[in-house]
């Protein structure tokens, strides 16, 4: 099952994709729904409430400001060594994760403006998950029945900071903050364009992941590659915090991002990623 989030006439709803058109479930984006209905099923979705050709509607984020939008560092080996870094061994390592902004968020087709602090924008094709129920502490043999759905996403990434001043950019602090700072770019977290309900990915661990910039692949990989699996990350997550309906955990990129041939993002470029089954996310740079 497709579900989408959608501007028609001005307004933002939610509704279920069917072939090329669009059933309205209610009003705002996919949370109130989210948080209604879990595990998501179609027999337990709302009473329609319209229905409108897909080339009638603006497809948009399917979350547009969830509570909370985490993301995973250094989670595919191949990732970690193109860019200068050691094997990692996952037996004396937790998951590295990270929050970003909710501004940081866009949808489909929207346009990402390259931020004046950096030269140095990057991609990261990623898998994206979406927690359907409360949860604390969930094991990890149990982790996967507390995800509502996937999604199509781009970590987009400065990957230097330049604020206009002569910086210690030598210390580790500064680099590990100027780092997290390259994620916090308006338009810097791309999803959609529709989110996947659960029971349509039997294994997470099972997609293909790739990126094209212009048409030109960049980035081909695998989610069976990752070194914390998704069952992994969404336990770890609930150890330091709370899970609602509709916090996302972007899960980690393959190999192939810029940083490793030193090539960015530049205006005009147009970045495609490609999640398996769950829709193609295009995104431009300007």
């Amino acid at each position: 099952m497709r579900l989408v989030t959608y501007r028609r006439a001005g307004a933002v709803r939610h509704g279920r994709l069917t072939d090329d058109r669009v059933v309205e479930l209610g009003d705002g984006d996919l949370e109130s729904l989210l948080s209604a209905v879990f595990p998501l099923r179609e027999d337990a979705l709302p009473t329609p409430v319209g229905e409108h050709a897909l080339t009638e509607v603006e497809l948009l984020a399917p979350l547009l400001r969830p509570g909370k939008l985490l993301a995973a560092a250094a989670n595919y080996q191949d990732h970690v060594t193109e860019t200068g870094g050691e094997p990692l061994d996952k037996s004396h390592i937790s998951p590295r994760l990270f929050l970003k902004p909710s501004s940081s968020i866009v949808g489909p087709d929207a346009v990402i403006p390259l931020p004046d602090v950096s030269k140095e924008v990057d991609w990261e094709a990623e898998l994206a998950v979406v927690i359907g129920t409360r949860v604390r502490d969930v094991p990890v043999e149990e982790a996967l029945g507390v995800v509502s759905g996937y999604l199509t996403s781009n970590d987009v990434s400065a990957r230097s900071i330049d604020l206009g001043y002569e910086r210690d950019t030598d210390d580790k602090a500064v680099w590990f903050f100027d780092w997290l700072a390259g994620k916090w770019c308006d338009g810097f977290a791309p999803l959609g364009p529709w989110l996947v309900s659960a029971d349509e990915v039997p294994d997470p661990q099972d997609l293909s992941v790739e990126l094209a910039v212009n048409g030109t692949t960049r980035q081909r990989g695998s989610t069976k590659d990752m070194i914390f699996t998704v069952a992994e990350l969404v336990a770890h997550a609930s150890r330091l915090m709370t899970l609602e309906p509709g916090d996302i955990i972007q899960t980690g990129t393959p190999s192939g991002v810029g940083a490793a041939t030193g090539e960015y993002l530049a205006a005009g470029d147009e970045m495609t990623v490609v999640i398996g089954h769950l829709g193609t996310l295009r995104n431009t740079v300007a």
